[in-house]
């Protein structure tokens, strides 16, 4: 008998359906083709011990399975469920009739309990677009993908309860949850907060400007001088995730299995700093069968990477197109995946080997020369990249020891939210542009027009602090910021002055 049920593969960050064809003749051996993986291969195992443990009978016959399209690679244990279901159809031991209005995923321990999948929202996104009534997936998967609310979603803790459901024998509940208050009651929760931040008002009006423009930042001072703390809170200003970005993360985060037990949306937005021991692979993605990377699942979110000398040079420099494409492709022979990256990159350094260099109070012992060295361990086309340079130094005692709380991330959020929603005016024409950082340079000339005052002092400061010509795109584009967050329609010449002063790294005397 010839029994047929769908489940699906993952492609990038989407899925494909795939057909399982269960065949059972006459003989005693067992045919699993259509391209598997080992894992795939392994669901013989898993499922036979599977059913003998909850009470069913294992067909003693000749099983042909065939996992269509055949061209396409399926991987992972997720199969497990689809497959043992269709055999239990073709023996007879379950009704046939529904099979073909719902998506079957999941993975068998042997004694019938279900584990989770991974990619379970792109996996119902596309059980909708081909019309399933609706999926069975393990319980812990079931809120992620009832947040596509068109489609019916059953969390099943064994394969019991799927077998009792098909036949009719018993009710799976219904998943159902309201994406939108889900949402919202969660969206601003921080851990970290910039009132606990004492001193270092600097800092955190620079953050505040990569806030609103979606700027790149890098942090650069002595150990101790808290560029890591304050780096911790930039999520906290940055203006909510639409619901539209939310579903986006969560689809990179469900692909990667980085989603917690039972949970529905990526509501806060993403930070992820990974170990400066990171592959090339790791940080922007791959494999055999690649998985987003770091950069993706920093999407809509921060990437913050301490200590950025010690990475490897050629990590850094793969992040060069990503950072610009705002999308990372990962080619193979036989394929070809996209991943969105579209992320604000925070990286710290200290500013020489021994981290003293420029300290007010602890003499620099690093011998003449070290200092540019240490700087030159980050490429020139990188940190043309960065918009902002931003020196941090460490707070005084007095600051310290102040016992009252600085501003609040939520008062400082709503000046950032002001700022783009005046971005999104402006860019409303330009639907691949929301924020200030990623103007063309075509844009720069219609919304970044400064008056003759403030032309000669850009002119002045590139002559006389011996900025480098690429830095003449950033300031514009940070200076349009600083002006956005005082609401002003015109570059004035101290918004020009603040941009210019944020690029230390670009003067030939630093560190020299």
């Amino acid at each position: 008998m010839l029994v047929k049920t769908f489940g699906s593969a993952l492609f990038g960050i989407d899925a494909i359906t795939i057909t399982i064809e269960v065949n059972i003749d006459k003989g005693i051996q067992f045919f699993l083709v259509g391209l598997p993986d080992s894992a795939v291969k392994e669901s013989q195992q898993r499922i036979e011990a599977a059913l003998t443990n909850k009470g069913f009978k294992y067909p003693r016959q000749k099983v042909v399975i065939n996992m269509a399209p055949a061209d396409i690679r399926k991987e992972g244990s997720s199969y497990d469920l689809p497959i043992a279901i269709g055999i239990m159809a073709a023996s007879g031991q379950i009704e046939a009739t529904r099979l073909d209005k719902f998506i079957i995923m999941g993975e068998l321990s042997l004694d019938g309990g279900l584990k989770p999948i991974k990619g379970a929202l792109p996996i119902a996104i596309k059980a909708l677009q081909e019309g399933f009534k609706g999926m069975i997936v393990p319980l812990e998967n079931a809120r992620e993908a009832a947040v596509v609310s068109e489609i019916e979603v059953y969390g099943a803790e064994n394969i019991k309860e799927v077998v009792d459901f098909l036949n009719g024998d018993g009710n799976l509940e219904r998943a159902l949850i309201d994406t939108e208050s889900d949402f919202l009651s969660s969206f601003s929760r921080y851990e970290f907060d910039f009132s606990d931040v004492k001193g270092q008002e600097n800092i955190k009006r620079a953050l505040e400007i990569a806030a609103a423009g979606g700027h790149n930042a890098i942090l650069i001072g002595p150990p101790g001088s808290g560029k890591t703390m304050l780096a911790k809170r930039l999520p906290s200003i940055l203006p909510p995730l639409s619901l539209e970005e939310s579903l986006e993360t969560t689809k990179i985060h469900s692909v990667a299995g980085m989603l917690g037990k039972n949970t529905s949306l990526v509501s806060v937005r993403p930070f992820r700093s990974p170990h400066h021991t990171i592959s090339d692979a790791g940080l922007v993605g791959g494999g055999t069968y690649p998985q987003p990377g770091e950069i993706s699942l920093a999407h809509h979110g921060v990437l913050f990477l301490d200590e950025l000398p010690e990475f490897k040079r050629s990590v850094l420099e793969v992040m060069r197109q990503p950072m610009e494409d705002r999308v990372v492709t990962i080619s193979r022979a036989r394929l070809s995946v996209d991943f969105p990256a579209s992320f604000m990159l925070i990286a710290a350094m200290n500013p020489c080997p021994c981290g003293y260099y420029n300290h007010p109070d602890q003499e620099c012992v690093c011998s003449p020369g070290i200092v540019q060295k240490y700087l030159n361990k980050i490429s020139g086309p990188l940190m043309d990249r960065i918009d902002l340079h931003v020196e941090v130094v460490p707070v005084p005692f007095k600051d310290l020891a102040e016992r009252g709380t600085g501003e609040l991330s939520q008062a400082i959020r709503q000046r950032v939210m002001k700022a783009r929603k005046i971005q999104e005016q402006r860019f409303s024409e330009n639907q691949d542009v929301h924020s200030n950082a990623q103007m063309s340079s075509k844009m720069l000339q219609k919304y970044c027009d400064i008056s003759d005052a403030g032309r000669s002092l850009l002119k002045n400061a590139m002559e006389r602090l011996s900025l480098s010509a690429r830095a003449y795109d950033r300031i514009l584009k940070v200076s349009r910021t600083i002006a956005d967050l005082e609401e002003s329609a015109d570059i004035k010449t101290e918004h020009l002055a603040e941009a210019i002063n944020y690029r230390s790294l670009d003067r030939e005397t630093w560190g020299s």
